[in-house]
């Protein structure tokens, strides 16, 4: 059952001193997922609409990033996340199930997705969080450059790239962040960074030894006070400019939380009952855990987390504030999608959502990302596109290499030659959501490479360890039954698929 506090007067409460542009209470918030309902039966428009002369207006793209969002979605069936808004957006397209980053780290995982090129770490292509595009691979042509090349329009508001420097070759406009991720030698992002990140009058008080604050934190600020509120300000003046332009636009409009901290206007953090927020069901070690499979440390770089990994009040306040985060994005993706709306663009606009890679919440004590866990591995994402697939969920497996193809294809752009892009466009699944796909996706982390199939995850590491999962019997990975001989032709069809020079993209079905 979901775990928003129950009593109205609590949230009148809390926003008694908020703006009422964007004040936000449970019941204005649960509203708006119904706020499309009548104009849903609109969306069934030509995605190639017929102009004169035979010419074809080519649809828009709102490419939406979130940072650290798993699939903890109502969309996905997790009905303790308060996620309207992005559960509409999926009602009117297809939700992708089984969805895979190639790297489970932000800067990687983007560059990755952005080149439509797998990470490499004998290469040292795309291998950790300080991944560029253009200095990793050098020459690569980006999924919002091949659109620039093609007559869009293409801006980037907030974090799509890990750096705002990366590729700026990509953009129309130069791009656009709130605060500077990049110090240039001014020390931690997030203590250069600090009364931008952190405003809580408390939090100042409560520093790390890296300078930075508390985990998480509830100010009783408006929604354009964080980062996130301005980054969507910043989309809906851009979505305004750009109706009036003749051009299709490539619009990337990427949120930071989210992401440590777990920072969030109060209200959003109000939305939930701490008493009633349910734990992870396996708090306990992975029997059989190979070494080279660990915890992230990165939540040791704020200050507050006395209790992590392993004690319950730690893991209902990391839940509390990860959730509050989660429903805020939220709130401002339903003003997006909103302002869309009104000004008529959504019959013509391609809209993707997607969360740049996993995050453990407290199963087997873990917190954060950086494995090969299913957890830190597998992605949300929601595609909408004119006049296909509304309301669907697609089960095939898929990976983010595919999706550059993927909108190349939706917009009626040329696809790139096959040896530059290593996906294959999963179009055809925003049709027919319910058919077979790709036979394996692939990821890396560290000395590790990981193989998805439809019942298993297998990753194997070059110093020998290896780690096995069947999906099907133990979906909580609670076991590695790598050693288990049961599943030795398991393994060496695994093996055989990670190790093959060439992993095969074609759809199986």
């Amino acid at each position: 059952m979901p775990v928003y506090m129950p009593a109205r007067l609590l949230y009148n409460a809390a926003m008694s001193s908020v703006n009422t542009e964007n004040s936000y209470s449970r019941r204005r918030f649960l509203g708006q997922a119904s706020a499309f309902a009548a104009g849903s039966l609109l969306w069934g428009c030509m995605s190639r609409r017929a102009l004169p002369g035979g010419q074809t207006l080519r649809p828009n793209v709102l490419f939406i990033a979130v940072d650290d969002l798993r699939t903890q979605l109502g969309c996905y069936g997790h009905e303790q996340t308060l996620s309207p808004n992005i559960d509409r957006l999926a009602a009117q397209g297809v939700v992708f199930g089984r969805a895979y980053c190639q790297v489970p780290v932000c800067g990687a995982s983007r560059a990755s997705l952005l080149t439509g090129i797998r990470p490499d770490f004998a290469a040292r292509r795309f291998t950790n969080a300080n991944s560029r595009a253009d200095a990793d691979v050098p020459g690569a042509v980006t999924l919002p450059r091949h659109f620039r090349d093609h007559g869009f329009h293409t801006i980037s508001n907030g974090k799509i790239f890990h750096f705002v420097q990366d590729s700026p070759q990509s953009w129309s406009e130069p791009p656009w962040r709130v605060y500077d991720y990049d110090t240039d030698g001014a020390g931690d992002w997030g203590a250069h960074n600090f009364d931008k990140i952190w405003l809580a009058p408390g939090s100042r008080n409560h520093r790390s030894a890296q300078g930075r604050g508390p985990f998480c934190e509830a100010a009783d600020v408006p929604d354009d006070a964080y980062e996130d509120g301005k980054v969507a300000d910043k989309t809906i003046n851009d979505l305004r400019r750009l109706k009036r332009q003749d051009a299709p636009f490539f619009l990337a409009c990427g949120f930071s939380r989210p992401h440590l901290p777990f920072n969030a206007p109060k209200r959003y953090y109000d939305l939930y009952d701490p008493g009633r927020i349910e734990l992870a069901t396996n708090r306990f070690a992975i029997a059989d855990k190979p070494r080279q499979c660990t915890n992230s440390s990165e939540i040791r770089a704020y200050s507050g987390i006395e209790g992590w990994p392993e004690e319950p009040a730690f893991h209902g306040r990391a839940l509390h504030g990860y959730y509050a985060c989660v429903s805020y994005i939220d709130a401002l993706v339903g003003r997006i999608l909103n302002e869309l709306k009104t000004l008529r663009l959504d019959q013509n606009t391609i809209v993707v959502l997607w969360g740049d890679h996993g995050w453990h919440l407290g199963e087997h004590n873990f917190w954060g990302k950086h494995n090969t866990l299913n957890n830190a591995l597998q992605v949300p994402l929601i595609v909408r596109a004119p006049g296909l697939g509304q309301g669907g969920v697609a089960n095939g497996l898929v990976e983010f290499v595919d999706l550059y193809p993927t909108l190349c294809e939706l917009a009626h752009l040329p696809v790139p030659p096959s040896h530059t892009l290593a996906g294959q466009s999963f179009a055809a699944l925003l049709t027919n959501p319910s058919q077979g796909w790709k036979e394996a996706v692939f990821s890396e982390w560290q000395s590790g490479r990981a193989v998805k199939t439809d019942r298993f995850l297998y990753t194997e590491w070059k110093d020998g360890g290896r780690m096995l999962f069947d999906h099907k019997a133990d979906p909580g990975e609670n076991r590695n039954i790598a050693d288990d001989l049961r599943y030795q032709q398991v393994i060496a069809r695994h093996s055989e698929l990670l190790n093959h020079s060439n992993p095969d993209d074609r759809p199986t079905g």
